[in-house]
């Protein structure tokens, strides 16, 4: 079975080999069609450092600790 990859925005990196990665998504209602954003924060391990606002990409892992199950793959140089 392939690791799950997603991809969002750093918010928070000032944890040591730690980010906080905000995930969000955009989904349409099935019965009205509006259109609803659903916002997710997940906690990434990170050997290389990152800024915030920088776009990435990280996939499902080992777990690192208690709340750390997703490790960096790939940093986007350009955040907008």
């Amino acid at each position: 079975m392939s690791k799950k990859l997603y991809s969002g925005v750093v918010t928070s990196n000032k944890m040591n080999k730690t980010v906080v990665v905000t995930v969000e998504t955009v989904k349409s209602h099935p019965m009205y069609g509006k259109k609803i954003k659903s916002i997710k924060k997940y906690l990434v391990h990170s050997e290389q450092p990152v800024s915030e606002g920088e776009v990435v990409s990280f996939q499902e892992s080992k777990p690192f600790s208690k709340r750390v199950k997703f490790e960096l793959v790939i940093t986007a140089k350009d955040g907008k």
